[in-house]
C-alpha cells in the first residue's frame, strides 16, 4: 500500500529542516518539500540538494516573486494597509501565497495532508491553516510544533536534533534569531530582541546601513504610478521585481524603513520585532503622497478608515476570505486616479516629498490662493458655517438654559 505524501512549506531554517526526518518518522509518509522563491537571495542555494539529502522524496521550488509583487503586495499597497501603525506586512502577506501553492502541489501530487514550521505562540499558524481550510479544506493539517509527538520544544532542543541527525544549520546556540526574508522585507526576532529595553545591535541590520552610516547628501528620486500601481523610477520603465529591487537599494543605502516595534499578535501576545522594509517604505509614502492630490475628501477619509480593517484581515490570515475580497473592490475602484509623479528625497532613515504632478490632480491652484473665483465666493462661507455649526450653536443654548 502507497504511503500517503504531505506536502511541508520548507525554508531550509532550522524548524523545517527537523521536520522532514520528523514527519517521516511518526506519520510514515512521503514528504514532499515546497518553497516559493519570495525573494530570500542566497537563503535558496543548496536548498533542493539539502532538503533530499534530509529525506524529502520530491523538492518544488518555484519563482514566486513576480506573483507575490503584483498579487500581494501591489494590493495591500494601493489599500494603504500598515498594521498598528508601522508594520508594512511583510511576512503577513507572504504566507497565504506559500499556503496557496501548497495546496496546489498536494492537489496535483495526490497528497492528503499539508504541514508547516510555525509554532503554536505566532501569527503564522493562523495564516497558513486559514489558507489551506479556504482552498481546500479536505487536507489534514499537521503542525509539527502544536503536536502531541513533537519533544523539540526549544530551538535549542531543534539544533541537537539536527546535529544528532547530521542536518546543516546555520543557528547556533549562543546567537540565534528568526528571521523571515523576502523581496519585500526582513524581519527579526529572537535572542536579545526579546528583550524591548535593549537597542537592537548594528549588526541585526542586514538589508541596510544604520543611520550613521547613510550618506550625508540627500538623493532626488521620482516613482510613475499607474493606477495605484509603480512603474517608473527616474522615468525608467521597470518590471514589478526590478523596481522593487531597485527601490530596496535607494532605501537601503538612506537607512529607509527601518521599524522597531512591540506588537500585538493574534494570538493575544506581544512580541517585539525589528523589520527593514527599504523599498516598501518608499513605496508606501509615495503612493500615499499620489493618494492625497487626486482623491476627494471624503474617499480619502473612507478609504484611510478600512486601510486599518484591511491590515487587520492581513495580519490575522484572512487573505482568501470575503470580508478582503469585498474591500478589494473599493480599494480598486480608488485607485482608478492614482496616476501620475512623486519626487521624493531620501535622507538618514527619511522620506521627504518633494513634488508631485497627475493628470487627475484635485488641487486646484486659483481655489486654493487668497483672492475670489468664479468657484468660490469667500462671503458664502459665512453662511455655511452657520449651518454647519448648527448643532454646537444649539447645544450651546442648551447648556446656557439650564444653568
Amino acid at each position: 500500500m502507497a504511503k500517503e505524501k504531505v506536502v511541508l512549506a520548507y525554508s531550509g531554517g532550522l524548524d523545517t529542516s527537523v521536520m522532514i526526518p520528523w514527519l517521516k518518522e511518526h506519520y510514515n509518509c512521503d514528504v514532499i518539500a515546497m518553497c516559493s522563491n519570495l525573494g530570500q537571495a542566497d537563503e535558496l542555494d543548496g536548498l533542493e540538494e539539502k532538503a533530499l539529502k534530509t529525506g524529502a522524496s520530491k523538492v518544488f521550488i518555484e519563482d514566486g516573486r513576480e506573483e507575490f509583487i503584483t498579487d500581494y503586495i501591489y494590493p495591500t499597497l494601493q489599500a494603504g494597509a500598515i498594521y498598528e501603525r508601522k508594520y508594512l506586512l511583510g511576512t503577513s502577506f507572504g504566507r497565504p501565497l506559500i499556503a496557496k501553492r501548497q495546496v496546489e502541489i498536494a492537489q496535483q501530487e495526490g497528497a492528503t495532508m499539508v504541514a508547516h514550521g510555525a509554532t503554536g505562540k505566532g501569527n503564522d499558524q493562523v495564516r497558513f491553516e486559514l489558507t489551506y481550510m479556504a482552498l481546500d479544506p479536505s487536507l489534514r493539517i499537521i503542525a509539527p510544533w502544536k503536536d502531541d509527538k513533537w519533544d523539540l520544544n526549544s530551538r535549542e532542543d531543534c539544533i541537537a536534533y539536527a546535529e544528532k541527525h547530521h542536518i546543516p544549520i546555520t543557528q547556533s546556540k549562543k546567537r540565534i534569531y528568526s528571521e523571515d526574508r523576502n523581496i519585500w522585507h526582513i524581519s527579526h526576532e529572537g535572542g536579545p530582541l526579546e528583550d524591548p529595553a535593549l537597542a537592537p545591535g548594528d549588526d541585526v541590520y542586514t538589508l541596510s546601513n544604520t543611520v550613521e552610516k547613510a550618506p550625508d547628501q540627500a538623493e532626488l528620486i521620482t516613482i510613475t504610478f499607474n493606477k495605484g500601481i509603480p512603474t517608473h523610477i527616474n522615468g525608467q520603465a521597470m518590471n514589478p521585481i526590478d523596481l522593487l529591487t531597485t527601490l530596496n537599494k535607494f532605501g537601503s543605502k538612506h537607512a529607509i524603513g527601518q521599524i522597531d516595534m512591540v506588537e500585538n499578535r493574534l494570538v493575544g501576545i506581544k512580541s517585539r520585532g525589528v523589520y527593514e522594509t527599504p523599498g516598501g517604505a518608499i513605496m508606501y509614502e509615495a503612493h500615499q503622497t499620489l493618494e492625497q492630490l487626486v482623491l476627494d475628501r471624503s474617499t480619502l477619509a473612507i478609504k484611510q478608515k478600512l486601510a486599518l480593517d484591511y491590515a487587520d484581515l492581513v495580519y490575522d490570515g484572512l487573505w482568501f476570505s470575503p470580508a478582503k475580497k469585498a474591500l478589494d473592490g473599493f480599494v480598486k475602484e480608488t485607485q482608478k486616479v492614482v496616476s501620475g509623479d512623486v519626487k521624493l528625497k531620501l535622507y538618514k532613515g527619511n522620506i521627504i516629498a518633494a513634488g508631485v504632478t497627475s493628470p487627475h490632480s484635485l488641487y486646484v491652484e486659483d481655489l486654493a490662493s487668497f483672492s475670489d473665483t468664479e468657484l468660490y465666493n469667500q462671503a458664502d462661507a459665512t453662511g455655511f458655517i452657520k449651518l454647519y455649526g448648527l448643532p454646537l450653536r444649539v447645544n450651546g443654548m442648551v447648556k446656557r438654559n439650564e444653568k
